[in-house]
């Protein structure tokens, strides 16, 4: 008797419970963008230092409002006011510049007339009047946390780091990913197919979608439906992290992933997910490598790497949250009931509504294409009127997280 597919987040949890992080090294830390953070960073130094105006204008003692006060020097960015500002006493400040000791208010220029080396104010005191300085630890202080651990890296924790004394940063090497789509009727990019075939398309976009991610990708095939060739490419394959394979992972004749893989040794996990589109999803393990049978049909393998193969990646690289997260949006029309499974509907969002695309066949790439979204609709849901609500998946940068 057939096991039943699994529901989807058993399936996923599975999955992530088989995702061991790749070995951890220090990069530098402009290397790091798209990598985890493999440990909390603490910063190393408080920021800003010392208190500092946020304004061009007048540091002095708000006790001496409205003034006149005698203007003494001058603090400029990276070149300090070395005295004290004393009673009836200001110095010029510039933005960025360290306030003066004794000055506890920056006075804006365009609110202050100067006469000689005489300010006074003649417009409106600053409220609160500590408002145009920046206290020492506004941004952050020394030993604090900057950022947790498994905190995806980009252009802002990078200049964060940075401030906080970093030039290199612990994060996971990148993974080595092997992608093999297989099927006697594909054709290499480029070349025209005969009506029996296919251009090999899955292969490039699952390529495109793992490199979001540190990863270093080889791409192997159109591997022809044949279990001796398979299986040798799957066994030229033993030293990646991970295998995906596109195609050939359901029960049909000429379907031999399953039959290729326990030809080199490994070992099926599980098959087949309770969701359309991409039930013939296939989890194997050689080793500790972690070996991903997706369906050949093009919307099956990029929502099934969408759901599986990306979390694993993210995973695999320390990420704290590796699934994707749903928002709700609002549908632009009605939308029909649910079938026996869960579904993952190609969609347009436009920042307030999503629209169901009217293509949802699995073959189909135009409307994969076309999508920045996938509705999610359970099994069995009931219709739904223009309006409602429902949980929707962002396409946009892979689904990265």
């Amino acid at each position: 008797m057939r096991t039943p597919p699994l529901p989807l987040a058993e399936a996923q949890a599975r999955l992530l419970a088989l995702a061991a992080a790749v070995p951890v090294e220090h990069r530098a830390v402009g290397e790091c963008i798209g990598h985890y953070l493999a440990a909390p960073l603490h910063a190393r130094r408080t920021q800003p230092a010392a208190p500092l105006s946020a304004m061009d204008g007048y540091a002095l003692r708000s006790a001496d409002l409205p003034g006149p006060c005698d203007v003494i020097g001058e603090s400029a960015a990276g070149h300090p006011f070395a005295g004290t500002i004393g009673k009836g006493q200001a110095s010029r400040i510039s933005t960025g510049a360290v306030v003066p000791q004794g000055a506890d208010m920056v006075l804006l220029q365009e609110d202050a007339t100067r006469e000689g080396d005489a300010v006074r104010l003649t417009g409106e005191a600053p409220a609160p009047l500590q408002r145009h300085i920046r206290p020492a630890g506004m941004d952050f202080a020394e030993h604090s946390v900057l950022i947790a651990a498994g905190s995806r890296i980009g252009p802002a924790q990078i200049a964060l780091a940075i401030a906080g004394g970093y030039s290199h940063l612990p994060v996971h090497r990148p993974i080595s990913l092997t992608v093999i789509d297989s099927g006697d009727e594909l054709v290499l990019p480029g070349q025209l197919p005969d009506l029996h075939q296919l251009p090999a398309s899955n292969g490039p976009m699952l390529c495109a979608m793992a490199a979001a991610l540190p990863t270093r990708i080889t791409h192997r095939g159109p591997v022809a439906d044949s279990l001796a060739d398979l299986a040798a490419t799957l066994d030229a394959a033993r030293d990646a992290d991970v295998i995906v394979t596109s195609g050939g992972a359901s029960v049909g004749d000429h379907d031999l992933v399953r039959p290729a893989l326990e030809a080199i040794g490994a070992t099926i996990d599980f098959w087949r997910v309770g969701i359309k589109p991409g039930k013939p999803l296939l989890i194997a393990r050689r080793n500790t490598q972690i070996i991903i049978g997706l369906p050949g049909n093009p919307a099956s393998a990029y929502v099934t790497a969408f759901l599986f193969l990306m979390p694993l990646l993210r995973a695999m690289l320390g990420a704290a949250q590796p699934l994707p997260r749903t928002i709700p949006a609002r549908l632009a029309g009605p939308m029909g009931k649910g079938g026996s499974r869960m579904e993952f509907l190609r969609a347009q969002w436009d920042g307030a509504t999503v629209a169901l695309d009217p293509l949802q066949d699995s073959g189909a790439l135009s409307p994969l294409s076309r999508a920045n979204a996938l509705i999610v609709r359970d099994a069995g849901a009931d219709a739904r009127p223009t309006g409602a609500h429902v949980p929707v998946y962002l396409l946009e940068n892979g689904g990265i997280a």
